[in-house]
């Protein structure tokens, strides 16, 4: 924590105040929160960003996508656009979000749709699908979801975190209450039971809490629209890595860890490119990026060799069923 935000406190306890606040009028009945008679699943954290909700919602979309007639909504950070609209494969960024349209691209044969009023988004889907997966909408209480699932970064936890403008936290860490299942993403592949029961003191779970914990697979592959190639393709040979996300961290490391060599440049999460940033990037005879980065990155496909490597989320302790079924008996038992 910088000195800057340390001074901006007294900012923190007044953000804290009013979003406790409304948390209570929602909790007490005073603002109206609305359930619905199909399952809605929410995806979200406490914190601004980089607990990996883009890979949890494909993880879920994976899992249940078989058995129910999905429908992704989110509310399109970034877009140019407002209100309603169903995310095309041929959409551009501009227009409906880099993740919503990495979520279209990936699995076509469903609904995404982006509405920055999920109670909107959800009534016109209700007509689409039998199940809609909530992205980032932890905070949006206008909605009640069957089941909330919250994210929480190993190296941050919102234990360890305050509000914002000192912190990253959105709202008080008791906002973790409304939680029916908690996921701490992005561990160690070795992280030991000693570690995972100090995370759960830390964490203060309710009798009613479930917990999970989780890390990044990353594939073999790289990939662009038109082909596949063996992640050691770019041994011996020098690349550009762009990344536009919260933190660009495990990638990096992933990638000195199998002895690649390359240049790193680093941009803030979701970030539009300029023209002239564009035109930059273009000079680079190869870049690696992530696959979120990859919807903006298109005005240079043409121009110069480019690539993403895929990520998923991957539930530790082989409780990848169990959280599944653990999904399926919140939502079932309010059917």
């Amino acid at each position: 924590m910088n000195f800057l935000r340390k001074l901006l406190f007294p900012f923190s306890l007044l953000y804290g105040g009013i979003t406790a606040l409304r948390n209570f009028l929602y909790n007490k009945g005073c603002l109206k929160s609305k359930n619905y008679d199909f399952p809605v699943i929410c995806v979200g954290n406490l914190s601004t960003g980089g607990t990996g909700k883009s890979p949890m919602i494909e993880l879920l979309v994976s899992l249940l996508k078989d058995e129910y007639k999905i429908a992704i909504l989110s509310r399109g950070y970034k877009r140019k656009t407002k209100g309603y609209r169903e995310v095309l494969a041929n959409n551009l960024v501009e227009e409906v979000g880099d993740e919503p349209l990495q979520f279209k691209k990936k699995y076509p044969e469903i609904t995404v749709a982006v509405c920055e009023d999920r109670q909107t988004g959800i009534e016109k889907l209700k007509y689409l699908a039998d199940m809609v997966l909530l992205d980032d909408a932890f905070q949006h209480r206008k909605v009640k979801a069957s089941v909330n699932i919250l994210l929480t970064s190993f190296d941050k936890l919102y234990s360890d975190d305050c509000m914002l403008p000192t912190g990253n936290l959105r709202e008080p860490k008791f906002g973790a209450k409304r939680a029916d299942i908690i996921v701490v993403t992005k561990c160690p592949e070795n992280i030991s039971d000693s570690k995972i029961e100090e995370i759960k003191k830390k964490l203060k779970l309710t009798p009613y809490q479930e917990i999970y914990f989780s890390k990044i697979g990353y594939s073999s592959e790289i990939k662009n629209e038109t082909e596949s190639k063996p992640l050691s393709f770019l041994k011996n040979q020098r690349f550009l890595l762009v990344t536009g996300i919260a933190n660009p961290k495990p990638m990096v490391d992933l990638l000195k860890n199998e002895g690649l060599g390359f240049e790193e440049k680093s941009f803030p999460d979701h970030h539009n490119f300029t023209t002239s940033e564009i035109e930059r990037l273009k000079k680079h005879r190869l870049i690696l990026t992530t696959e979120k980065d990859f919807m903006r990155l298109q005005p240079i496909a043409n121009a110069t060799e480019i690539y993403y490597l895929p990520i998923k989320t991957v539930i530790l302790n082989e409780a990848e069923t169990s959280f599944k079924r653990r999904i399926e008996r919140k939502f079932k038992l309010k059917e």
